[in-house]
């Protein structure tokens, strides 16, 4: 699927192209793998997406727990 937008990196990552990059859609969020950029796109709802925003910024999400 193509999809026009944006694409952005995180800031935190590593010069090592290990990430994922994120683009907002008129109608969901983007979310690619940086290494390849004409692979496929994973897409979610807004909402689904500042769901799993909130919990990985609250640690919800670490594995160690």
């Amino acid at each position: 699927m193509e999809r026009d937008g944006v694409w952005r990196t995180s800031t935190r990552s590593g010069g090592e192209g290990n990430c994922v990059e994120v683009a907002g859609f008129a109608d969901a969020v983007g979310v690619r793998d940086s290494k390849d950029r004409q692979g496929p796109v994973l897409t979610f709802t807004e909402s689904a997406w500042s769901d799993f925003v909130a919990a990985a910024r609250g640690r919800q999400l670490d594995a160690h727990r």
